[in-house]
This record gives structure tokens, sequence and C-alpha cells, in this order.
């Protein structure tokens, strides 16, 4: 996976819950952009990695904060929950809201211009006299 360093939101650990029986929480590398969440199980850049593209989340959901961590959950548009806890001084869940708000504000005029334009290129009828 090639990531320009400018596309770079925030990178830094994050642990997240497995999603087998005895969930445990693992720590990873992850690396946030304008457009996804990429996650490396190695603690570098260098292993496979599972990229959370915005196109398919709907939310972050569910915050809490404890005496030590900040638990949340991302939930996808086929609604999965991804479960994540981080530092309580770490602003993961807020810096990823804001980008996925802002890519979907970026999704929404898109669509809006789209619809525009499709809509000026219909030509109007003239009635017949």
């Amino acid at each position: 996976m090639i990531m320009q360093t400018s596309d770079v939101i925030m990178e830094g650990e994050l642990e997240k819950r497995s999603d087998n029986f005895l969930q445990f929480w693992r720590k990873k590398l992850c690396v946030l952009t304008r457009d996804s969440l990429s996650m490396f199980t190695d603690g570098q850049k260098k292993s496979k990695c599972k990229e959370l593209k915005f196109q398919s989340i709907k939310k972050l959901d569910c915050v809490e904060r404890t005496g030590k961590y900040i638990y949340f959950t991302i939930v996808t548009t086929d609604n999965k929950e991804i479960d994540f806890r981080c530092p309580n001084e770490s602003s993961w869940n807020a810096v990823i809201t804001m980008a996925l708000i802002d890519f979907q504000n970026k999704k929404a005029i898109q669509s809006f211009r789209s619809r525009q334009n499709s809509e000026r290129r219909v030509t109007p009828c003239v009635p017949s006299a």
C-alpha cells in the first residue's frame, strides 16, 4: 500500500478487539488518511494491513471514557461493529469522527454537483404552437 505522507492525518497506536470468542485487545499501528483507516499488525508499516475505507463506514459510535481508556466502535455500512480503545489522553475517536464527517460532506457535495450537472444537460421541452 503506497501512502503519501501529506495524506496522513494521524498516525499511532490503537487497540482493536479481536473478533474471536476470547475477544483479546490487540495493538495496531494505525494510519488515518482523508479516506481510510489502515491498521498494521506488526507495529511497522511493513506488514499486510487491513484498510477501513470511509465509504464503507456508517459512523463512529458508542464513545465511553474510563480511567485509562477511551472506547469507541466503528459501524460499517453492512452494520458490522469494530471495537477500539486508545489511551485517555489520545484523541483518536475525535480525529476519526472529523475525518469521516469531512469525507461524507465532500461526497455529498460531489453527488449534489453531479445531479445539478445532469439536470442542466437535459434540454427543456418547448411546446409546439
